[in-house]
């Protein structure tokens, strides 16, 4: 498949792997100069949760969710000791 640098130097992938790999909008990439002319595209995976936090906040039943406080330690729990 061919495709073209735009005047930004962005390169658009076609539809039809867009569809196939199923790649979206924000989807991070890495590019590698193999040699030159030759390039490698990556996709960078996501971690499972990504953006879950945000998807939590923007709950439209507000309050719902509040994130943790981080001053918060488990100094104070004890485990069975070991033996």
């Amino acid at each position: 498949m061919k495709t073209v640098v735009s005047s930004k130097g962005q390169i658009v992938l076609p539809a039809e792997i867009r569809r196939q790999d199923e790649v979206g909008p924000g989807q991070q990439f890495e590019v590698e100069r193999l040699a030159p002319g030759e390039y490698r595209l990556h996709r960078i995976s996501r971690r499972r949760n990504a953006g879950l936090v945000k998807l939590l906040l923007a709950c439209p039943s507000k309050g719902w969710f509040r994130p943790a406080d981080r001053t918060e330690t488990t100094d104070d729990v004890r485990t069975p000791g070991l033996r």
